[in-house]
Order: structure tokens, then sequence, then C-alpha cells
């Protein structure tokens, strides 16, 4: 079973909550970044050191970014709860509810295979990362950890719900935001209980975050062997929730060019692998796994793996991510996904406005060929998991994303 914590969150006033807390970082554009960081006493602010400076001295723009989070926290913008577990609840426009718990995961459990991860992280990311929270040591944006639906999990988070909450507000993008926090200490022991009965965590979202958060301990633990391993930088801000509240969308493909095949010569080269059918200008969502859309030269296509080549065994060989990808755009197209710059990757959201994305951009010439896939179903992504396997670059899109700074764990 895997470690599952609580801590003593630091929370912005409450007056200050909506502004304060942002979207990830790592999907605003740079004018949004700017834009963002200029709103006093928010988190933005707070880390525009970072974001924003033209200085090259990255260890003096991180000092000033922990100087602020202090500056901050004395002059009571932020305050430190007692040791809490808190549940976090989102309801989208759509009416839809994700709901799960804020806590600490152990480093030591991603290490020992209890948290299990299915992407491959970026060194060079996962290295800056790493160094950001040794200068800084401020966690802001949990990582997302899922595991198979717990019934006597959901029955406390139902009693919880029944109080008041500590934060409630609609954000910009009219996403209500609601948070318990959970210090009493009877209730804290039955959350602790039943999450043990979990045997495993799943990471569905912040891959690199993990991996940063693992890097940095690793290097403390390094530099002074009498660590304890209970030490703040040993454990990782995360948001565990249970497959029943998570969404798994689809993450799609486009290709700059047909690496000097005409049309109907790659067309002939898929008959290889597909039964395909054409169906002219009518968008086309791939309704189930091994079915794919493809859009070329105004036209769209389905192309239905073949079924002697759909692999009998369970794990990699089975997502239509990797068959794609090792069938078309490698072999057939001589593209290396990991390293080329033809290559680019369109989050969908489970509808045809997917689809009408990758049409729009292939239209306007920013790439001449789509490919739709049909989302990686839950249980795919655990079987990949399980198999200590890793699949090619974004290949799921997963909600519920976190708001950054809405609950922060400061490792010092």
């Amino acid at each position: 079973m895997p470690l599952f914590r609580p801590f003593r969150g630091i929370r912005p006033h409450h007056d200050l909550v909506e502004k304060f807390t942002t979207t990830s970082i790592e999907n605003l554009l740079e004018d949004e970044l700017y834009q963002k960081a200029s709103i006093k006493d928010s988190y933005m602010q707070m880390i525009k050191p970072f974001v924003c400076s033209k200085s090259k001295d990255v260890d003096r723009n991180l000092r000033k970014v922990r100087s602020n989070f202090e500056e901050l926290f004395n002059n009571n913008k932020l305050s430190q709860d007692h040791s809490s577990f808190y549940l976090y609840e989102q309801i989208m426009p759509d009416k839809t509810v994700y709901r799960g718990l804020l806590g600490l995961a152990s480093i030591e459990d991603f290490r020992n295979g209890k948290i299990k991860g299915h992407e491959s992280t970026l060194v060079q990311r996962k290295q800056k990362f790493a160094h950001y929270l040794e200068k800084v040591k401020v966690q802001a944006e949990p990582v997302l950890l899922t595991y198979p639906a717990n019934s006597k999990i959901e029955v406390l988070m139902n009693l919880e719900e029944k109080n008041i909450p500590v934060s409630n507000f609609i954000d910009e993008k009219g996403i209500r935001h609601k948070l318990w926090r959970i210090d009493n200490r009877l209730k804290l022991q039955q959350y602790k209980e039943v999450i043990e009965q979990i045997d495993s965590f799943y990471i569905a979202d912040g891959h690199h975050r993990m991996s940063s958060a693992a890097l940095n301990a690793e290097s403390h633990l390094n530099k002074n062997k009498k660590y304890t391993g209970q030490e703040g930088f040993n454990f990782v801000y995360s948001y565990i929730v249970s497959n029943q509240s998570i969404k798994i969308h689809d993450y799609n493909r486009l290709i700059k060019d047909l690496n000097g095949f005409s049309k109907q010569d790659f067309l002939k080269a898929l008959e290889e692998f597909f039964i395909i059918h054409e169906k002219e200008e009518t968008p086309y969502y791939p309704s189930q796994k091994y079915h794919i859309s493809m859009y070329l030269d105004s036209r769209f296509y389905s192309l239905h793996i073949k079924h002697d080549l759909r692999s009998k065994t369970e794990g990699l060989d089975d997502l239509d991510h990797y068959f794609l990808e090792q069938n078309v755009i490698k072999n057939i197209l001589g593209i290396d996904t990991k390293s080329s710059d033809k290559v680019g990757f369109c989050k969908g959201n489970s509808t045809i406005n997917g689809i009408d994305h990758i049409k729009q951009l292939v239209d306007n010439n920013f790439y001449q060929i789509g490919f739709a896939i049909h989302p990686v179903p839950f249980s795919d992504l655990v079987k990949v998991s399980d198999l200590s396997q890793k699949m090619p670059p974004k290949c799921t899109y997963i909600e519920p994303k976190s708001l950054t700074a809405l609950v922060m764990y400061d490792m010092k």
C-alpha cells in the first residue's frame, strides 16, 4: 500500500483566494503569464522572478521567489493550517463533478513502484523543476494520482460535503472550486485506514513534477546520508482521485508532410495496416478502440486496424497510439515522434470539437495530415503502468486539472 498523509497546507487568505490562484503555468501563453504576474498579491506575481525575469542569474531569481513567498506569509496574505487532508471538488460548466483528496505521497513509494507512471519524462525539463524545488521549497500544483474506486472513501467524502467548505468560488472559466479542510483526528484516522486498502496509485497527470521531486530528494539524500526519510523533500504534494472521477480525453497527432508520398501512394501504404473508409467532408470521431480518424486533403477517413494485426498481448502493443506511431508515423513517414519537429499534438475533449480543431489546423496549412485517436481506456493505462512500460509522448489528456496554489506545500 502506498503512503498518503496529511500536511500543514499553506492557503491564501479567503479574501485573496480567487485572484491568488491560477491555472497551470504550463497552459499559459507568454502574454498571459505577464498579465497574471501583474496582479497584486497573486501566485503568479510571487513567482514572477522565475517566469518573467530577463536575468540569467537563475539562483538569484529563485531566491527572490522564496523571499516573495515568505513576505506574503509574514504579511498574513498566506496562512498555515494544522495537519490536514483537503477534500477538493470541481464542478464544470457542463455539471461534471470531479473530486478527491489533497495530501502528501511518498517519493519512496514512487521509487519502489507503489506509485506507477505511464509516460516518459524529458531530462532537461525534470532537472529544471528539481532545481526550482531545491531553491524555492514550495510545491503549489499537485500531482494527479488515480486508483480503482473505493466505496468507503466515497462515503467519507459524501459525509464531509455536508459541512461548509473553507473555499467556494467560480473561476474565470466558469468552474466552481470547493475545498474542505479535514483536521479532526478521528476523521484523519478513518481516511488513513481506508486509503491503506489501496494497492497502488497511478500517475494520471504530473509525471515531470513527480520525477522532479524524486530527483530533488535524491540530490539531498546523496549530500547527507543521515537523513531519515521523513524530511519535507521526501514527499510530493498530490491529489488522489478515483478512476470514476477522472476523464481521459483523446490526444491527437498532426504531421507536416507525407515524406515524399503522393496522396494515393500514402493511402495505398496504409492499406497494409487498415481497412479504410472515406467519409468525405463529414468529420469522423473514432467511436471505439482500434478505430482512428484521419483528415487529409479536405477528406476524412476512418482507419480500422485489421483484426489480424491487433495485438494479442496486453500493454503497450495493444495501444492505438503505439500502433499508429510504429506502423505509420515511424515506418511509413520516417518520423521519430520524440525528436522530430514534423509532429504536432492536439488535445481533444472526447467530442467532435477536437476533430474540428484538427481540420482547422490542416485547412490552414499548418499541417498536411491529422490523426484523431480514441481516448486510452483507464484499464489500458493501468496495464501499461503495471508492466512498467511507457507510452509514446502525449497519449492522455486527463481531467481534472487542479488550480495552482489553492493549497501549497512548504517543504521547508
